[in-house]
């Protein structure tokens, strides 16, 4: 039995001793290049969630590395099986059996550890993709309403989804391409140095050009990526919105105009795409010429050693499976380089979320809203949207705790706003909101909200049954409790006359539904979460006016010993509130109960009545 040379011993003990201080130099080295110009926080947030599972993480890295080690340590035995094969003299079938056997052992290692690489990387990669898209989607969730009012919502899916599968591709270019490259490469240069200084030079020399290339060309075509991922979010938002609106589109006649507008989109992606493509396919050219004149020159170069005697049969196999590795793997090296690239461009779009701070939110130490009483004060307030546009200037109202307010005035005059800023959907710009005393920006927001039932203008619901619609007002509540609400709201008859009853799916945005159901199955919700402040706003504009009737007697039931404003521009539905504020450019014009401001000679209120009053008598 013939055993392994002592050159080759020395060259596996020395590559043991130095592949980890020869990796780590090397990492750090293409990670300063990479790494440079790109979003710190895209990494933060990775490596954050990566960590997690950090035992996993450092499995997997050990298990390719050592799959790696094994990988070139078949090339070696390939190397003493020619050298014995070539030589008659020592030809021995036992002893190229042996090297067989040392072969297959050695290639059944690696099989094993790539696979349990592998199996750990399932587990790896998506539970961190999950916590991924969960953090993605509760940042996103805790923005204003101001933000999503600036963005297209397709873009926004669009966005969270490409920000996970980026780290899933971001992964498997790091972990099972460029790290195994690294190591791989580190191991040839050693052997090939350690065989003949020349070749280690020349591979050293000839990697250092390939590698600036392939960066230099990577950065040339960055941004055309980012412009590409910047215009298919694009595309994404603009289709969304088309299909969204796709009733006024039918109405209007537009549907050309929505295709061309389309069109014009994703041709300026196709051409995105084809000049990338076409540079792409100009480097690989390059890269195919630079592989060929290394070859050359190695082969060229052995064969003047060999000529010498100092090179055998086994070398020359040895030169040939490490130069077919390092093509193999550079060839991978430039195309991964470019795909990281790429990635990193569709995951800085969801980075530039993260790195928009919230407009609203909970100060240091917040406290939970207790609310014993629901009186609300409005302290001087003052408020600017956008910081440009005023909408009140030194607001003072007292709301006493039991009290029923209704505000009205024209369009713009500030009314809905009120709410607004009660729910902090906006900050105040100057003042205080208190209720019972406390201040509303010193509080918890989810016990601010929670401690407030509001009905808006325009309900939206989700596209989940009738059923999850109206227990979305308190989450725990049973079937009885939800049917009682949606009894007194007058929902119940029109839901027990479709087929599959509370268990109805309501579509997108509620389609299925008429405007007045939509909001009928909001007061629902109002009623079954029974908050002690109750705001209405507009709460009745969609109803007929037998609906509207019976709702009053429902809403009656609601008010009782609770806090409510009311925001109306039908005045018939605020006839019985204790208290009539008249609004107009944020300014109160003059208020009362319905009978004091009728009774006065000259008023904005009596004006509106009597344009009102004939369609109600």
């Amino acid at each position: 039995m013939c055993t392994l040379n002592i050159s080759t011993i020395a060259i596996v003990i020395k590559l043991y001793k130095n592949i980890n201080i020869l990796c780590a130099i090397l990492i750090i080295k293409i990670y300063k290049i990479y790494m440079k110009n790109l979003s710190k926080l895209t990494y933060k947030i990775y490596l954050q969630h990566a960590f997690k599972y950090k035992y996993t993480l450092i499995s997997i890295i050990i298990s390719v590395l050592i799959a790696s080690l094994f990988n070139l340590y078949a090339p070696l035995l390939y190397k003493d099986f020619f050298n014995v094969l070539a030589d008659a003299n020592l030809a021995q079938k036992s002893v190229l059996i042996s090297i067989v056997i040392k072969i297959f052992l050695i290639n059944i290692a690696s099989f094993i550890f790539w696979r349990f690489s592998a199996f750990l990387t399932i587990r790896f990669q998506t539970k961190t993709s999950a916590d991924l898209v969960n953090t993605s989607f509760q940042y996103l969730q805790k923005h204003s309403v101001n933000f999503f009012s600036n963005h297209f919502v397709g873009s926004l899916v669009k966005k969270i989804n490409r920000f996970q599968s980026s780290f899933s591709n971001i992964y498997g270019i790091l972990v099972w391409n460029t790290y195994p490259t690294v190591i791989k490469i580190s191991v040839i240069i050693i052997v090939f140095w350690y065989s003949k200084p020349m070749f280690g030079i020349g591979v050293l020399v000839w990697l250092t050009i390939f590698i600036f290339a392939n960066y230099i060309f990577s950065k040339y075509k960055l941004p055309y990526d980012l412009e590409r991922s910047i215009q298919d979010s694009k595309a994404t938002g603009i289709l969304a919105d088309a299909i969204t609106n796709h009733t006024s589109v039918a109405l209007f006649s537009s549907h050309k105009f929505e295709f061309k507008r389309y069109a014009k989109t994703i041709d300026e992606i196709r051409m995105l795409r084809s000049f990338t493509w076409k540079i792409s396919e100009y480097f690989h050219a390059f890269q195919i010429f630079f592989m060929t004149v290394l070859e050359f020159g190695i082969f060229y170069i052995a064969i003047n050693y060999w000529e010498q005697g100092l090179l055998s049969v086994g070398d020359f196999v040895l030169l040939q499976s490490y130069l077919l590795i390092l093509f193999n793997l550079l060839w991978d090296f430039g195309r991964n380089l470019r795909d990281y690239y790429e990635n990193m461009a569709d995951a800085e779009e969801m980075a530039e979320i993260f790195n928009t701070p919230h407009e609203i939110v909970d100060v240091n130490r917040a406290k939970k809203l207790i609310v014993k009483k629901g009186n609300i004060i409005f302290d001087n307030v003052s408020f600017r949207y956008k910081k440009t546009r005023k909408i009140f200037e030194n607001l003072s109202i007292n709301i006493e705790a039991g009290e029923r307010v209704a505000f009205v005035g024209h369009s713009g005059a500030g009314k809905s706003t009120i709410t607004k800023l009660l729910l902090r959907m906006f900050d105040v710009t100057e003042g205080d909101i208190l209720i019972d005393g406390q201040k509303i920006s010193q509080v918890t927001l989810d016990s601010l909200r929670n401690n407030i039932s509001y009905v808006p203008q325009e309900t939206i619901l989700f596209h989940r049954s009738l059923l999850e619609n109206i227990r979305y007002g308190k989450l725990g509540a049973t079937e009885k409790e939800v049917m009682k609400a949606a009894k007194l709201a007058h929902c119940h008859q029109f839901i027990s006359n479709f087929p599959d009853k509370y268990q109805t799916m309501v579509g997108e945005r509620g389609v299925k539904l008429s405007g007045g159901e939509r909001q009928r199955i909001a007061i629902a919700r109002a009623i079954l979460k029974n908050a002690p402040i109750l705001v209405l706003d507009e709460a009745t504009a969609s109803l007929d006016s037998e609906s509207e009737v019976l709702i009053q007697k429902g809403l009656d039931v609601l008010m009782k010993g609770k806090t409510v404003i009311v925001i109306a521009h039908r005045l018939s539905t605020i006839m019985k509130m204790d208290r009539i504020i008249v609004m107009e450019d944020g300014k109160i014009l003059e208020q009362g109960s319905h009978k004091e401001l009728i009774a006065q000679k000259v008023g904005r209120y009596k004006k509106l009545w009597e344009l009102q009053a004939g369609g109600f008598m």
